[in-house]
């Protein structure tokens, strides 16, 4: 194994991870993941950019077996599939200098007890001269830990932008040219990784148009050797605008609760409104999210399990509480049996959302005629709304 050549003087030396299918116990990964490794060299210093996973450790040292020296290790995200293979490289490179933000100093000395000796803090905005190749560090604190930052490469117009812009897909070589493929993905890894920090992210790129970027070497995914199409996008998916689309995520015990979300779904779709639907016992909680980016309004489905929500329809609001899409407008949908506190369970747990909650449908047992043309009235309160806020 050996580094990958992005331009003179600036390698790739990560690790790909292709059957790896769980992120976090949580982020299901179809096309596996890979973890970013770059190395830049100077006429003077050499700086080694991110470790990768500390499971894929071995193949980092494989690559950097040919490889004398290294002068700095920039750690940009203390999160172990960045930083993990950390301690392996400091003790292979018993000169280099750790560099990273003050609060990435803390959480690397907690979370790899990495000395203290060991690390120097950089400053936004500071710049470090390898020789011909000149380190600007970038704090973006919050994309998506407290502690990061990317670097930016101005020789070349190389932004290191650790986690944002990043994908998790595995590839063979540095680049994949399908760009639609990328994009689809990053919107994945946006929606679940991303979201929440909308606000913030949204200021870190306004910091970054003064900036030269000719590629992106994100630390999931591929490098972009174009980076306008997933500049645009990240663009589009910080800001304001949503889409004249509804998310309606369900689960049912015997068919009452699917009765009225797909009796929604229909609706909807005379209504004029784009209408995704998720049975929450086998959606891929991935594709949920990555619906969420821009959509206007999310119905939460759910039976009642002893007097209170389906675990599922629970998971649903609490990832979607969670996650703060910029949804304008929420209800509820579901069988009550007999009673219980259902509704006002889901509402709780949504209290995140700056969305307008409509008034929840709700039944006893298998709906009736009366129950659906509810359905039906919930779905013109929706399509108004939309019309309102003139998403069509």
């Amino acid at each position: 194994m050996e580094p990958r050549k992005i331009t003179e003087g600036v390698f790739w030396a990560g690790a790909v991870d292709r059957d790896r299918r769980l992120f976090d116990s949580l982020i299901p990964l179809p096309d596996g993941t890979s973890y970013n490794a770059y190395i830049v060299e100077g006429t003077e210093k050499t700086a080694l950019l991110d470790t990768v996973d500390p499971s894929k450790a071995n193949e980092l040292m494989a690559r950097l077996e040919k490889i004398a020296r290294i002068d700095y290790i920039v750690a940009h995200h203390a999160e172990q599939d960045h930083s993990g293979a950390l301690p392996a490289v400091l003790d292979k490179y018993r000169e280099a200098t750790v560099l990273t933000s003050p609060k990435g100093r803390d959480l690397l000395m907690d979370h790899l007890h990495i000395p203290e000796s060991r690390i120097r803090t950089v400053a936004d905005g500071e710049k470090l001269s390898l020789g011909g190749k000149t380190l600007e560090f970038i704090h973006t604190p919050w994309v998506h830990w407290p502690e990061t930052m990317s670097t930016y490469l101005g020789e070349d117009g190389i932004l290191f932008s650790c986690d944002l812009f990043g994908s998790h897909l595995s590839f063979s070589g540095i680049y994949i040219e399908d760009e639609q493929k990328v994009c689809e993905a990053s919107k994945r890894y946006f929606s679940e990784v991303m979201m929440p920090f909308r606000p913030t992210i949204k200021k870190h790129l306004e910091r970054f148009a003064k900036y030269d970027i000719k590629a992106i070497a994100p630390s999931h995914g591929p490098v972009y050797k174009d980076p306008r199409c997933i500049m645009a996008s990240h663009a589009e998916w910080v800001s304001d605008r949503v889409r004249n689309s509804a998310v309606i995520a369900f689960a049912s015990m015997h068919g009452s609760t699917e009765a009225l979300a797909e009796a929604l779904s229909e609706a909807l779709w005379r209504n004029g409104v784009e209408v995704e639907v998720f049975n929450l016992a086998h959606a891929d909680t991935g594709k949920l999210a990555m619906s969420l980016v821009d959509a206007a309004t999310i119905v939460i489905g759910s039976p009642t399990v002893l007097g209170g929500a389906h675990p599922l329809a629970v998971s649903a609001a609490f990832l979607v509480n969670a996650l703060r899409p910029k949804l304008r407008f929420a209800s509820v949908i579901g069988s009550l049996g007999w009673g219980g506190k259902m509704p006002e369970q889901l509402k709780g747990n949504l209290a995140n959302l700056k969305a307008e909650m409509l008034d929840p449908v709700l039944v006893k047992g298998k709906p009736r005629e009366a129950d659906l043309a509810e359905i039906e009235k919930l779905a013109g309160t929706i399509a108004s709304k939309h019309k309102e806020a003139g998403l069509f």
